[in-house]
């Protein structure tokens, strides 16, 4: 009987060491939302409709941004361009167009399937609604301003950097898989941005699977091997490939 309360007493004492240990750990957490981590390049936030450099939307009602979508969120009727007044350069624009983002699950599949860069996707992830009618949101509120920048609703909260690069998906490393064709432009300017240079491509050591500075990795939570938050490991650098 003594061993068994013995056990006990120490099971106890080996619970409450366990939580003890925590608060000599580096942090990981953050003062959300007075701090916020910055976000990746390419994070998948609110979409916007891009216009061109004069003015002209990109969308030119295809519909295949609607067709491609696993969730069905996005739904678009294209019409043909008024010859006095084009909407866009094609002969077809995109009279109608809607997104639920009750329903959108943010996979970008719609960025990518676009052929004319006509939508992307911003950094912003902060938005709530009050009804469901606000989380249809219309072309009207999708489209770009005169500016080139996304429109900001009464119920967005919108941070600085939320709107930079919200087209940086096309400018891949590698254009249609090509290594030619990697790190030039394959893309036309934006209303307020201009024509974005292109990134460093894969054969940069630099640039190829290196973790960004600020994403801390679990296993590096575990292994308790953060010195501050933002900056844990060293940058890897590729191999230099030698003589098989």
């Amino acid at each position: 009987m003594s061993s068994f309360f013995d056990s006990r007493f120490v099971s106890f004492f080996k619970g409450f060491l366990v939580t003890g240990k925590q608060p000599a750990k580096p942090k990981v957490t953050i003062q959300y939302p007075e701090e916020k981590r910055p976000k990746p390049e390419r994070f998948h936030g609110r979409h916007v409709l891009n216009r061109y450099e004069d003015g002209m939307e990109k969308c030119i009602g295809c519909e295949l941004c609607a067709g491609v979508c696993p969730a069905k969120c996005i739904y678009v009727r294209g019409a043909d361009n008024p010859p006095d007044a084009p909407v866009s350069p094609g002969e077809r624009y995109g009279f109608v167009y809607e997104i639920n983002f009750l329903r959108c699950i943010h996979c970008d599949m719609c960025v990518e399937a676009c052929p004319t860069e006509a939508i992307t996707e911003s950094k912003l992830f902060e938005w709530s609604f009050t009804n469901r009618d606000d989380a249809i949101y219309t072309k009207a509120e999708l489209v770009v301003d005169d500016s080139g920048s996304p429109q900001q609703l009464p119920w967005e909260d919108w941070k600085p950097g939320d709107d930079a690069n919200t087209s940086a998906w096309v400018r891949a490393t590698s254009p249609s898989g090509r290594g030619d064709l990697e790190g030039k432009v394959l893309w036309s300017g934006e209303l307020g941005y201009g024509v974005r240079p292109p990134q460093a491509g894969q054969s940069d050591p630099e640039a190829a699977d290196v973790t960004a500075d600020f994403d801390i990795s679990v296993r590096e939570v575990e292994a308790a091997e953060l010195r501050g938050v933002g900056v844990s490991t060293v940058r890897p650098v590729r191999r230099a490939e030698g003589p098989r």
